[in-house]
């Protein structure tokens, strides 16, 4: 479990905070969505749970664990993190960028390759169409793929995931999200979803925690935020999507 205790983050010294006070616990085994628009401190938090940034105040804690306490690349090789800009190396070819994390961890040549191959299958990418092929050779859909095969290439327990589909086509995007969800139940992994996208919040989440000028608003299944909104900025959040998605129903 990842629990968040009054976690503040600021980048002036205290004078604004992008992140304030923020408790909130991801359960093991669950998608926690964290949802709201840009510059709500979402990826900040993400970072914060990956250590590319350290909390102002306040503790993160993963298994009873101060994260702080962890030698910080050595915590990073451990969690997966997958983002929209997708970061492979143009450089590399597919399986190369799949298997950047196993490189660093150590792992021979041969186990490296086999297990490439396996993440590849896993997302849905012909490992012998496509191993050898560099990044610029694939589609949008594909490179996203690749991004989260990487990700999941070590097997770590928690994954963090920073607006992965943003940049998708809504064909593509739709597509990915239920490949997710079904990735999800077959691996059991702890996920925190970044999305500005409220539909895609109610798709992937378990519960969503809603964020809105760096204090967290409420969290909750899609049924309690949508049904029991906690504050007037939730229940203007999601207001129309609600109606339409009654609309959507009645038409069924």
């Amino acid at each position: 479990m990842i629990r968040l205790s009054s976690v503040s983050k600021s980048f002036d010294g205290g004078l604004t905070y992008a992140v304030r006070e923020l408790s909130v616990e991801i359960h093991d085994g669950e998608t926690l969505v964290m949802l709201g628009s840009s510059g709500c401190g979402k990826t900040t938090t993400l970072k914060m749970i990956n250590r590319l940034l350290e909390p102002t105040s306040g503790t993160i804690e993963v298994d009873g664990e101060d994260i702080s306490q962890r030698d910080p690349v050595q915590w990073r090789r451990s969690i997966g993190y997958a983002f929209q800009g997708i970061g492979l190396f143009p450089h590399m070819t597919v399986e190369e960028n799949v298997a950047i994390v196993l490189r660093l961890l150590g792992w021979p040549t041969a186990k490296k390759r086999r297990r490439a191959t396996e993440m590849l299958e896993l997302v849905g990418i012909d490992p012998e169409k496509f191993s050898r092929r560099l990044p610029d050779q694939l589609s949008g859909g594909q490179q996203q793929r690749i991004g989260v095969a990487r990700a999941l290439a070590a097997d770590p327990e928690y994954l963090l995931m920073d607006e992965p589909f943003g940049a998708l086509d809504a064909l593509t995007r739709d597509t990915l999200q239920q490949e997710l969800l079904s990735l999800k139940q077959r691996l059991c992994k702890t996920v925190v979803f970044v999305t500005h996208d409220i539909f895609e919040a109610l798709t992937i989440g378990d519960r969503i925690a809603v964020l809105h000028k760096g204090e967290l608003q409420q969290v909750g299944t899609s049924e309690e935020v949508v049904g029991r909104p906690a504050s007037p900025f939730v229940r203007e959040l999601f207001e129309k999507p609600a109606k339409q998605l009654a609309a959507f129903r009645d038409v069924l």
